[in-house]
Formats: C-alpha cells, structure tokens, sequence
C-alpha cells in the first residue's frame, strides 16, 4: 500500500506524523496504567523502557495501517 499525504485544515502532512502522534497518546495512556499498578518500579530503566514501548506501539501502528 502508497501512504498519501493527509490534509489536515489545508495544511498537508505526511501519515508517519499522524501515526507518531497515534503511538504517542496510546503510549501516555498504557503509562499511567502502568504507573497506577507500579510496573515502572519494577523495570531496570523507565524511561528507557518506555521509549521501548513508544517504538512498540508506532511500529504496530504502522503495520496495521499498511494492511
């Protein structure tokens, strides 16, 4: 599949913009349930592993939008 440009308000943006975006909000969402149950307590890195998780998700949303 050809990923085309989406025109938000006149202004065009490539997909991967809006699919970061995407990875980014469901990243914030499974942080705070993480954080709410202490499962970052329990990681060597936090941060590091929550990069992990954002590159997790993104390249799940990419594969799913490229179906």
């Amino acid at each position: 599949m050809r990923f085309a440009e989406i025109n938000l308000f006149g202004v065009y943006v490539a997909p991967i913009s809006v699919m970061m975006l995407t990875a980014w909000l469901v990243v914030i969402a499974l942080r705070r349930v993480a954080d709410h149950f202490g499962l970052l307590g329990h990681v060597w890195h936090p941060p590091l592993f929550v990069f992990a998780l954002y590159l997790i998700v993104l390249s799940f949303t990419v594969l799913i939008v490229a179906r």
